[in-house]
Protein backbone atom coordinates (compact mmCIF):
# COMPACT_ATOMS: atom_id res chain seq x y z
CA UNK A 1 0.00 0.00 0.00
CA UNK A 2 1.40 3.55 -1.25
CA UNK A 3 0.55 6.94 -0.08
CA UNK A 4 -2.14 7.48 -3.21
CA UNK A 5 -3.93 4.42 -2.06
CA UNK A 6 -4.35 5.45 1.93
CA UNK A 7 -6.25 8.94 0.66
CA UNK A 8 -6.10 11.78 3.58
CA UNK A 9 -4.47 10.25 6.79
CA UNK A 10 -6.81 10.52 9.38
CA UNK A 11 -5.39 9.15 13.22
CA UNK A 12 -1.97 8.01 12.34
CA UNK A 13 -2.25 5.18 15.24
CA UNK A 14 -5.19 3.68 13.17
CA UNK A 15 -3.34 3.97 10.11
CA UNK A 16 0.06 2.68 10.91
CA UNK A 17 -2.18 -0.90 13.05
CA UNK A 18 -3.70 -1.02 9.68
CA UNK A 19 -0.41 -1.20 7.46
CA UNK A 20 1.50 -3.14 9.97
CA UNK A 21 -1.53 -5.36 10.28
CA UNK A 22 -1.45 -5.84 6.38
CA UNK A 23 1.98 -6.66 5.84
CA UNK A 24 2.33 -8.99 8.67
CA UNK A 25 -0.49 -11.19 7.25
CA UNK A 26 0.25 -10.34 3.40
CA UNK A 27 2.47 -12.11 0.92
CA UNK A 28 5.65 -10.88 2.90
CA UNK A 29 5.06 -13.26 6.00
CA UNK A 30 7.98 -14.62 5.53
CA UNK A 31 11.02 -12.35 6.18
CA UNK A 32 8.92 -11.13 9.16
CA UNK A 33 8.81 -15.06 10.75
CA UNK A 34 11.36 -14.99 13.67
CA UNK A 35 11.56 -11.10 14.25
CA UNK A 36 9.74 -11.47 17.91
CA UNK A 37 9.42 -13.54 20.52
CA UNK A 38 8.46 -16.45 19.54
CA UNK A 39 6.17 -19.64 21.07
CA UNK A 40 8.40 -22.70 21.49
CA UNK A 41 6.10 -25.55 23.20
CA UNK A 42 3.89 -25.87 26.45
CA UNK A 43 5.07 -27.62 29.35
CA UNK A 44 2.85 -28.31 32.55
CA UNK A 45 2.10 -25.45 34.84
CA UNK A 46 4.37 -25.97 38.28
CA UNK A 47 3.10 -24.17 41.64
CA UNK A 48 5.02 -20.44 41.53
CA UNK A 49 5.32 -20.51 37.86
CA UNK A 50 4.50 -16.83 35.81
CA UNK A 51 0.41 -17.29 36.40
CA UNK A 52 0.38 -14.55 32.85
CA UNK A 53 2.17 -17.21 30.56
CA UNK A 54 -0.82 -19.72 31.71
CA UNK A 55 -3.05 -20.97 27.85
CA UNK A 56 -6.12 -20.58 29.24
CA UNK A 57 -7.58 -22.10 25.62
CA UNK A 58 -5.67 -25.23 26.23
CA UNK A 59 -7.24 -25.09 29.98
CA UNK A 60 -10.53 -24.68 28.73
CA UNK A 61 -10.02 -27.63 26.50
CA UNK A 62 -8.33 -29.85 28.79
CA UNK A 63 -9.21 -28.73 32.08
CA UNK A 64 -5.54 -29.10 32.87
CA UNK A 65 -2.60 -26.39 33.37
CA UNK A 66 -0.24 -25.92 30.96
CA UNK A 67 2.11 -22.39 30.65
CA UNK A 68 3.67 -21.14 27.22
CA UNK A 69 7.49 -21.30 26.91
CA UNK A 70 9.13 -18.61 24.47
CA UNK A 71 12.31 -18.52 22.59
CA UNK A 72 13.21 -15.13 23.82
CA UNK A 73 15.65 -12.97 21.23
CA UNK A 74 17.60 -9.96 22.56
CA UNK A 75 16.21 -6.87 22.82
CA UNK A 76 16.58 -4.37 20.62
CA UNK A 77 16.90 -0.72 21.16
CA UNK A 78 15.68 1.35 17.95
CA UNK A 79 15.79 5.07 17.27
CA UNK A 80 14.11 6.58 14.40
CA UNK A 81 15.29 9.67 13.26
CA UNK A 82 13.01 11.57 11.17
CA UNK A 83 14.10 15.04 9.06
CA UNK A 84 11.65 17.55 9.73
CA UNK A 85 13.28 20.29 7.24
CA UNK A 86 11.47 22.42 5.18
CA UNK A 87 12.68 20.07 1.97
CA UNK A 88 10.91 17.17 3.11
CA UNK A 89 7.36 19.19 2.82
CA UNK A 90 8.13 18.66 -0.90
CA UNK A 91 5.65 18.50 -3.03
CA UNK A 92 2.89 20.73 -1.82
CA UNK A 93 0.52 18.41 -1.16
CA UNK A 94 -0.91 15.93 1.33
CA UNK A 95 1.62 13.33 -0.09
CA UNK A 96 4.88 14.71 0.46
CA UNK A 97 7.78 13.34 1.78
CA UNK A 98 6.93 14.07 5.67
CA UNK A 99 3.99 12.38 5.29
CA UNK A 100 5.58 9.20 3.70
CA UNK A 101 8.55 9.25 6.81
CA UNK A 102 6.41 10.01 9.30
CA UNK A 103 3.78 7.02 8.74
CA UNK A 104 7.03 4.95 7.76
CA UNK A 105 8.42 5.99 11.49
CA UNK A 106 5.39 5.57 13.24
CA UNK A 107 4.63 1.72 11.57
CA UNK A 108 8.08 0.32 12.49
CA UNK A 109 7.55 1.88 15.81
CA UNK A 110 4.36 0.07 15.80
CA UNK A 111 6.29 -2.96 15.04
CA UNK A 112 9.07 -2.69 17.54
CA UNK A 113 6.30 -2.58 20.52
CA UNK A 114 4.47 -5.67 18.75
CA UNK A 115 7.97 -7.31 19.40
CA UNK A 116 8.69 -5.83 22.79
CA UNK A 117 11.89 -4.02 21.61
CA UNK A 118 12.30 -0.50 23.07
CA UNK A 119 11.97 2.67 20.63
CA UNK A 120 12.77 6.35 20.56
CA UNK A 121 11.74 9.21 18.20
CA UNK A 122 13.89 11.97 17.20
CA UNK A 123 12.93 15.03 15.22
CA UNK A 124 15.74 16.98 13.89
CA UNK A 125 16.57 19.35 11.35
CA UNK A 126 19.56 21.54 11.58
CA UNK A 127 19.32 20.27 15.29
CA UNK A 128 18.05 17.67 17.63
CA UNK A 129 14.06 20.07 17.60
CA UNK A 130 12.71 16.48 20.07
CA UNK A 131 13.56 13.22 21.62
CA UNK A 132 11.97 10.89 23.84
CA UNK A 133 12.94 8.20 26.36
CA UNK A 134 13.66 4.91 25.01
CA UNK A 135 10.60 2.39 25.83
CA UNK A 136 8.88 -0.56 24.87
CA UNK A 137 5.56 0.03 26.35
CA UNK A 138 1.83 0.60 24.76
CA UNK A 139 1.63 4.12 26.38
CA UNK A 140 4.94 4.81 24.69
CA UNK A 141 3.98 4.26 21.43
CA UNK A 142 0.64 5.94 21.83
CA UNK A 143 3.10 9.23 22.83
CA UNK A 144 5.05 8.82 19.83
CA UNK A 145 2.37 8.57 17.42
CA UNK A 146 0.62 11.57 19.02
CA UNK A 147 4.14 13.40 18.66
CA UNK A 148 4.44 12.18 15.32
CA UNK A 149 0.20 13.37 14.44
CA UNK A 150 1.65 16.73 15.92
CA UNK A 151 4.29 17.04 13.56
CA UNK A 152 2.10 16.13 10.62
CA UNK A 153 -0.89 19.25 11.84
CA UNK A 154 1.63 21.64 12.18
CA UNK A 155 2.39 24.30 9.23
CA UNK A 156 5.64 23.99 8.08
CA UNK A 157 8.11 26.44 9.14
CA UNK A 158 11.53 27.24 6.93
CA UNK A 159 14.19 25.05 8.50
CA UNK A 160 17.57 23.85 7.16
CA UNK A 161 18.90 20.80 7.62
CA UNK A 162 22.31 19.66 9.44
CA UNK A 163 22.58 15.76 9.33
CA UNK A 164 26.34 15.47 10.42
CA UNK A 165 25.87 17.73 13.97
CA UNK A 166 22.74 15.85 14.55
CA UNK A 167 24.49 11.98 14.02
CA UNK A 168 27.09 13.43 16.42
CA UNK A 169 24.76 14.07 18.61
CA UNK A 170 22.44 11.20 18.74
CA UNK A 171 25.93 9.29 18.60
CA UNK A 172 26.86 10.69 22.26
CA UNK A 173 23.39 10.44 23.45
CA UNK A 174 21.72 7.34 22.95
CA UNK A 175 22.33 3.59 23.92
CA UNK A 176 25.25 2.11 22.49
CA UNK A 177 24.95 -0.86 20.60
CA UNK A 178 21.53 0.77 19.63
CA UNK A 179 19.97 0.61 15.59
CA UNK A 180 19.48 3.89 14.37
CA UNK A 181 16.83 4.38 11.31
CA UNK A 182 17.34 7.68 9.95
CA UNK A 183 14.64 9.09 7.43
CA UNK A 184 15.48 12.34 4.72
CA UNK A 185 16.16 13.18 2.07
CA UNK A 186 20.23 13.90 2.19
CA UNK A 187 19.26 17.55 0.15
CA UNK A 188 22.93 19.92 0.54
CA UNK A 189 24.64 16.46 2.06
CA UNK A 190 26.80 16.64 -0.96
CA UNK A 191 28.28 20.30 0.19
CA UNK A 192 29.48 18.26 3.13
CA UNK A 193 29.95 14.52 2.28
CA UNK A 194 33.27 13.94 4.83
CA UNK A 195 31.20 15.26 7.23
CA UNK A 196 28.22 13.17 6.87
CA UNK A 197 30.60 10.23 6.94
CA UNK A 198 33.12 10.92 9.72
CA UNK A 199 29.25 11.57 11.70
CA UNK A 200 28.52 8.04 10.34
CA UNK A 201 31.63 6.59 11.65
CA UNK A 202 30.82 8.00 15.21
CA UNK A 203 27.85 6.29 15.38
CA UNK A 204 29.39 3.37 13.97
CA UNK A 205 32.41 3.70 16.62
CA UNK A 206 29.91 3.40 19.40
CA UNK A 207 29.13 -0.06 18.04
CA UNK A 208 25.48 1.33 16.64
CA UNK A 209 23.80 -0.48 13.85
CA UNK A 210 22.47 2.10 10.72
CA UNK A 211 19.93 2.29 8.38
CA UNK A 212 19.50 5.30 6.18
CA UNK A 213 16.25 5.50 4.36
CA UNK A 214 16.56 7.90 1.08
CA UNK A 215 13.37 9.43 0.48
CA UNK A 216 12.13 11.31 -2.20
CA UNK A 217 9.76 11.85 -5.31
CA UNK A 218 12.06 10.18 -8.09
CA UNK A 219 9.54 11.24 -10.76
CA UNK A 220 10.09 14.89 -9.86
CA UNK A 221 13.37 14.83 -7.50
CA UNK A 222 15.74 12.51 -9.95
CA UNK A 223 13.71 12.48 -13.37
CA UNK A 224 12.28 16.28 -13.07
CA UNK A 225 8.95 15.03 -14.85
CA UNK A 226 7.55 18.81 -14.65
CA UNK A 227 5.36 20.06 -16.96
CA UNK A 228 7.00 21.96 -20.25
CA UNK A 229 6.40 26.01 -19.34
CA UNK A 230 8.48 28.56 -17.07
CA UNK A 231 8.93 27.60 -13.46
CA UNK A 232 9.82 29.90 -10.21
CA UNK A 233 11.59 27.43 -8.16
CA UNK A 234 12.25 28.01 -4.62
CA UNK A 235 14.65 26.32 -2.35
CA UNK A 236 12.63 25.61 0.67
CA UNK A 237 15.04 25.78 3.22
CA UNK A 238 17.28 28.74 2.35
CA UNK A 239 14.01 30.64 0.07
CA UNK A 240 16.12 31.41 -2.29
CA UNK A 241 14.25 31.65 -6.15
CA UNK A 242 15.42 30.80 -9.44
CA UNK A 243 13.60 31.15 -13.05
CA UNK A 244 14.07 27.63 -15.13
CA UNK A 245 12.66 26.09 -18.12
CA UNK A 246 12.45 22.41 -17.55
CA UNK A 247 13.30 20.69 -20.75
CA UNK A 248 16.57 23.52 -20.93
CA UNK A 249 17.75 21.63 -17.64
CA UNK A 250 16.32 18.08 -17.62
CA UNK A 251 19.44 15.78 -18.74
CA UNK A 252 21.82 17.42 -16.69
CA UNK A 253 20.08 17.90 -13.65
CA UNK A 254 19.34 14.42 -13.67
CA UNK A 255 22.90 13.60 -14.39
CA UNK A 256 24.18 15.34 -11.47
CA UNK A 257 21.53 14.23 -9.32
CA UNK A 258 22.05 10.42 -10.10
CA UNK A 259 26.14 10.72 -9.63
CA UNK A 260 25.51 12.34 -6.11
CA UNK A 261 23.24 9.70 -4.97
CA UNK A 262 25.47 6.85 -6.77
CA UNK A 263 28.33 8.33 -4.52
CA UNK A 264 26.16 8.44 -1.67
CA UNK A 265 25.37 4.42 -1.86
CA UNK A 266 28.81 2.94 -2.93
CA UNK A 267 30.22 4.97 0.41
CA UNK A 268 27.40 3.54 2.26
CA UNK A 269 28.73 0.14 1.42
CA UNK A 270 32.26 0.93 1.61
CA UNK A 271 31.64 1.64 5.60
CA UNK A 272 28.76 -1.02 5.98
CA UNK A 273 25.65 0.90 6.14
CA UNK A 274 22.54 0.13 4.50
CA UNK A 275 21.17 2.91 2.32
CA UNK A 276 17.71 2.63 1.23
CA UNK A 277 15.60 4.66 -1.63
CA UNK A 278 12.20 5.04 -0.60
CA UNK A 279 10.52 6.24 -2.95
CA UNK A 280 7.37 8.05 -2.07
CA UNK A 281 5.23 6.97 -4.55
CA UNK A 282 5.90 3.45 -3.90
CA UNK A 283 4.24 0.68 -1.50
CA UNK A 284 5.55 0.71 2.66
CA UNK A 285 7.08 -2.74 2.01
CA UNK A 286 10.36 -0.56 0.84
CA UNK A 287 10.41 0.13 4.52
CA UNK A 288 9.52 -2.79 5.84
CA UNK A 289 11.52 -5.54 3.87
CA UNK A 290 15.09 -4.13 4.47
CA UNK A 291 14.47 -3.44 8.14
CA UNK A 292 13.04 -6.71 9.29
CA UNK A 293 15.63 -8.27 7.19
CA UNK A 294 18.44 -5.99 9.35
CA UNK A 295 16.43 -6.56 12.63
CA UNK A 296 17.17 -10.63 12.07
CA UNK A 297 20.55 -9.83 11.41
CA UNK A 298 21.60 -8.09 14.98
Amino acid sequence: MNLEELGEYGNLELLTKKLVDGFITGKHKSPYHGFSVEFAEHRNYNPGDNTRFIDWKVYAKTDKLFTKRFDEETNLRCVLALDISSSMYFPENTNDKLRFSTIACGSLANLLQRQRDAFGLCLFSDSIDYMSQTKSTSIHLHNILIQLQQTLDKQPAQKVTHLPEVLHLLAEQIHRRSMVVVFTDFLGEDKRMEELFTSLQHLKHNKHDIILFHVWDSQQEELFELEDRPYLLTDAESGDQIKIYPQEIKEEYSKKVQAYFYELKLKCGDYGIEFIEADIRKSFDQIFVPFLLKRNAI
